[in-house]
């Protein structure tokens, strides 16, 4: 079902190229105004989710890919244009490949899945997103640099404790089926 929430994760998902295309440009205030845009839906689809009693299967998965393919595919095209450290964006994407290959086993082996975010993932959303937007925001130099210091090293932190957690949950959800 298309509704609101949904429509607005699918724009999400539509804004990934054209940002990826303005940085390849070099148009980075471009695609700075079009990753806030992409990061403001992010939090406004699950709240209208909510208000609206919007919420579906469909919205349960679209959402949090939306939010994998956006930070993904930024801390890729950043850290090959050197903004961002290559490092960083292997961490993300190493957690958020780590978070599907965990759900694929768990659908595949027929567990219960349910998606639902965690305070700490919730967090490392917004660390990555604020990482983002403050290099982007910036591009090549920092007047700031102790702050976009404090946001990679946040943005490591809270992905590799959310990663943690959702290895910890999954292999509670496999060992509880198989027993």
């Amino acid at each position: 079902m298309l509704n609101l929430p949904n429509f607005l994760s699918v724009g999400r998902i539509l804004c990934v190229p054209l940002i990826v295309i303005l940085l390849i440009y070099n148009h980075s205030g471009w695609a700075l105004l079009v990753f806030i845009l992409a990061a403001i839906t992010d939090a406004v689809d699950g709240l209208l989710a909510r208000l609206l009693h919007q919420r579906t299967a469909i919205g349960a998965y679209l959402d949090p890919a939306a939010d994998k393919l956006l930070t993904s595919s930024t801390f890729i095209a950043l850290s090959i244009l050197n903004i961002l450290p290559g490092w960083l964006a292997v961490i993300v994407i190493s957690r958020d490949v780590i978070i599907c290959l965990g759900l694929v086993i768990l659908f595949f082996t027929s567990h219960p899945l349910e998606i639902k975010p965690s305070l700490t993932s919730k967090l490392t959303t917004v660390f990555q997103l604020c990482t983002v937007i403050f290099a982007l925001f910036f591009n090549y130099t920092s007047p700031i640099p102790i702050l976009m210091n404090f946001l990679i090293w946040g943005t490591v932190i809270m992905t590799v404790i959310s990663g943690l957690q959702y290895i910890g949950k999954g292999i509670k959800i496999f060992n509880k089926e198989t027993h």
